[in-house]
């Protein structure tokens, strides 16, 4: 059996697509179609170089109810982990309809499995949306802004504003604080060096609330997860 694979990157995320199609092929004919459109950290992957290695596949999958085996069967063949394909994100704030009209084709594999991913300016307001301090969500953002500059196609604030107006209709259930960080963020520019800053604030973060779960496993919710990590951050020692 091969080794347990824990992360994913853009090669070995492209042999499981395949490999699912292929499988959902064979249970549903040559003439059978499904599609699956890529969001978070697998997004990331397949149309940017900033970011190697995601620990799961977030997606929305337009497909008959065989396609849950073909997963299942894809993870087993591979020793994969349970839900290593899965549409959790459906059920957060960052989840809308739109997300279907705002794709981007990515790839057909096998003549049936048509994936499509979100990227640009839409995959930054997912992310302002999810706004997760803790998580990849504003290092991602930095990193979004800082490739498009060198690929010498800047995104602008009014791009991202309109993404946002298009996904949630507004910025009204985005966090003052994500306001604030995109505004600041277009203002500072020098994204490289911010997204360095970023990255290093969010593994800190991170290790704030493992440190806390460990003593307190039952406390940290999604509703409470913002205030207690602000708490935690404002009482930790400064380094000397």
């Amino acid at each position: 059996m091969p080794d347990v694979i824990h992360s994913f990157n853009k090669e070995n995320l492209d042999i499981y697509l395949k490999e699912l199609a292929k499988l959902f092929r064979k249970q549903n004919g040559k003439y059978a179609t499904a599609e699956i459109i890529l969001v978070g950290g697998a997004a990331i992957l397949i149309n940017y170089g900033f970011r190697n290695t995601t620990v799961d596949v977030d997606a929305i999958i337009h497909a008959s109810s065989s396609m849950k085996d073909a997963i299942n069967q894809v993870g087993d063949n591979y020793n994969l982990p349970n839900s290593w394909l899965n549409t959790d994100f459906m059920r957060t704030d960052s989840y809308t309809e739109k997300l279907n009209e705002f794709s981007k084709y990515y790839k057909t594999f096998s003549d049936v499995l048509q994936v499509r991913s979100v990227s640009a300016e839409y995959l930054i307001a997912m992310k302002l949306k999810s706004g997760r301090k803790y998580k990849n969500d504003l290092s991602d953002i930095i990193g979004i802004l800082a490739e498009h500059e060198k690929r010498g196609e800047p995104i602008t604030l009014d791009r991202v504003d309109k993404a946002v107006n298009n996904l949630y209709q507004g910025w009204d259930g985005i966090s003052k604080d994500v306001k604030t960080f995109i505004k600041n963020a277009f203002k500072a520019g020098n994204y490289q060096e911010l997204y360095r800053q970023i990255q290093e604030q969010e593994k800190s973060s991170r290790d704030v609330l493992i440190d806390f779960q460990r003593e307190h496993p039952q406390a940290v919710n999604h509703s409470n997860v913002d205030e207690i990590l602000e708490k935690l951050i404002s009482i930790k020692p400064k380094p000397e």
